[in-house]
């Protein structure tokens, strides 16, 4: 029975014939790497770099670097809060964006589920146009399996992003399914697919996001 629902899962990430086929939807490519350092028993560090690449993988048009702190409040609960410095590519042209955020998160287990909630406030400095806050919520939920070695676990999450203005403040979604994987005791991976719904002046568009993740702890 597990292995059946592995290979389902398997499958379910990789986008075959129509079923992820949009007419507004583009197959994306992201790669995300993070560093994380334990300072003490409360408190860790941590970077991230993040690449992605659109218009059917042809062009790479984001990047972000980010820095920050997480405090364990207990076994539960953690706040944490950074910077992150975005740069995007839209129309040939490079614009950067500036990003203090804030976190908190709330963890658990439940039948063998591990769930994990997490909220982050944000406050985004564009280059060339006003600033805005935004709130995101990521529910993210790893089922109770693992396998091989590798611990090979499956999961699922989604993430609503909310903006701080009075008309349409939702515009954008994700909603992910994926492998978490060990591959030694401190460097760790996920790869995942993910469908994420935005929407700009022209209404709701999809993209399809091929994903892998690499962390490496200290």
């Amino acid at each position: 029975m597990k292995k059946a629902l592995f290979i389902l899962l398997l499958t379910a990430l990789v986008p075959v014939g129509p079923s992820f086929a949009y007419e507004d939807g583009d197959t994306q490519f992201w790669n995300t790497n993070v560093e994380e350092i334990k300072i003490s028993e409360d408190w860790k560090a941590a970077a991230e770099q993040e690449f992605r690449w659109g218009d059917n993988v042809s062009e790479f048009f984001y990047q972000h670097y980010d820095l920050g702190l997480v405090y364990n409040l207990n076994k539960h609960w953690n706040l944490g809060f950074g910077f992150r410095y975005i740069r995007t590519k839209s129309n040939g042209d490079w614009t950067a964006e500036n990003e203090p955020y804030l976190t908190a998160a709330v963890s658990g287990e439940a039948a063998g589920f591990k769930i994990e909630d997490r909220s982050r406030l944000e406050y985004q400095q564009f280059e060339g146009r006003q600033d805005n806050g935004r709130y995101r919520n990521k529910l993210t939920v790893k089922l109770p399996w693992k396998f091989t070695r590798m611990e090979i676990q499956p999961f699922l999450s989604e993430e609503i992003f909310l903006r701080f203005v009075k008309e349409d403040p939702f515009n954008q979604n994700r909603v992910s399914s994926g492998l978490s994987m060990k591959i030694t005791e401190n460097f760790k991976s996920e790869i995942y697919y993910m469908l994420q719904s935005s929407k700009g002046s022209a209404g709701w568009t999809d993209a399809n996001v091929l994903g892998a993740k690499f962390k490496l702890s200290f």
